[in-house]
C-alpha cells in the first residue's frame, strides 16, 4: 500500500474535520442540505467526466482512484540484473540461446523485445515497434490521470452550480431577512464541498498518477535500450553502467548494495 496516498487522505480529513468543527454548528455542514450538495458535486463532476472521457476509463473511475493507493511494482533492479545476465549469455551462446529464458518472463514488455531479437528482427523495426507500444501505454497512462484531473476541475464547478441555485432561491425569499443567514449558509456549502472533494482527493490522485506515468514509462525506456544493447552485442558491463543512469538516486543506492558495485 502506497502510505504517502492514505496518509494524505486521512491527513486532509482530520484537517477538514477540524475546521467544520470550529466554525459551531456541525449540523450545518451534514444536514439534509449538505447531502444535496454532496450529490450536486459528486453526481456532477461523475457526470462530466463521463462524457469528458472514453467510457472504458470514466465507468473505471473509483478503480482508478483505489490504484493510488497502490504501490508500484516496478524493481529497476531486477530488471537491470536480468537484462545484465540476457547479455552475458547472449555473448557465450548467441541470441537464439534466449528464447527459453523469454518465456519466463512475467514482464510482457520485456518478454515482447527479447523475442523479437530471437526472430532476428532488425534493429531500427524493432526500436520502432517497441517506441510505439511505449506511446500507447504512455497515453493510456496519462487518459487515467486525466479521469481524476478533470473529475478535480468540474467539482469545483459544480460546487459554484449549487451555489448559484441557493442563491437564486435565497433571493426569492426576500421578503424574510430571517431567512437570509441560513440561506445564504446553504448555497455555500456546496461549493465547500466542491473544493474539498477537488483539492483533497481528485486533483492530487491525479497528480500521483502522472507522475507515476513517467516513472513507468521511463522504466520501459530502459528495457528498450538495455534490449537493443542486447541485439547489438554491448559488453555487459558496458549495458549495466547504461541502464543504471536510468535509476532514480535511491534504487541506485540499492543497486549498488547489491551487487557489491562501488558507488560513482
Amino acid at each position: 500500500m502506497d502510505i504517502s496516498t492514505l496518509l494524505g487522505i486521512v491527513l486532509a480529513i482530520i484537517c477538514v474535520g477540524l475546521g467544520l468543527a470550529s466554525g459551531g454548528d456541525v449540523a450545518v455542514y451534514l444536514g439534509q442540505d449538505s447531502i444535496i450538495s454532496v450529490v450536486i458535486v459528486l453526481g456532477g463532476a461523475i457526470a462530466a467526466v463521463f462524457v469528458a472521457n472514453p467510457k472504458s476509463k470514466s465507468f473505471a473511475m473509483i478503480k482508478i482512484m483505489m490504484s493510488t493507493l497502490k504501490e508500484t511494482d516496478l524493481n529497476y533492479v531486477e530488471t537491470i540484473r536480468t537484462l545484465v545476465s540476457f547479455s552475458e549469455k547472449a555473448r557465450r551462446e548467441g541470441l537464439l540461446s534466449l528464447e527459453e529464458d523469454a518465456q519466463n518472463l512475467d514482464d510482457p514488455f520485456t518478454k515482447k523485445g527479447i523475442q523479437l531479437i530471437v526472430d532476428g528482427t532488425d534493429p531500427d523495426l524493432l526500436r520502432d515497434m517497441l517506441e510505439i507500444e511505449i506511446d500507447l501505454v504512455e497515453k493510456d497512462k496519462s487518459v487515467e490521470a486525466g479521469v481524476l484531473v478533470s473529475a478535480g476541475s468540474y467539482a469545483p464547478a459544480f460546487g459554484m452550480i449549487g451555489t448559484l441555485l441557493g442563491l437564486v432561491a435565497m433571493l426569492g425569499a426576500l421578503n424574510n431577512p430571517d431567512a437570509l443567514g441560513p440561506s445564504m449558509a446553504k448555497a455555500l456549502i456546496t461549493t465547500l464541498y466542491g473544493s474539498i472533494f477537488a483539492n483533497a482527493f481528485f486533483l492530487p490522485m491525479g497528480e500521483k498518477l502522472k507522475q507515476r506515468k513517467d516513472i513507468f514509462i521511463m522504466h520501459k525506456q530502459m528495457i528498450l535500450e538495455g534490449i537493443l544493447s542486447i541485439q547489438s552485442g554491448d559488453n555487459p558491463r558496458l549495458l549495466e553502467e547504461k541502464l543504471k543512469t536510468f535509476l532514480p538516486e535511491e534504487d541506485r543506492v540499492t543497486y549498488e548494495k547489491a551487487t557489491g558495485t562501488p558507488e560513482e
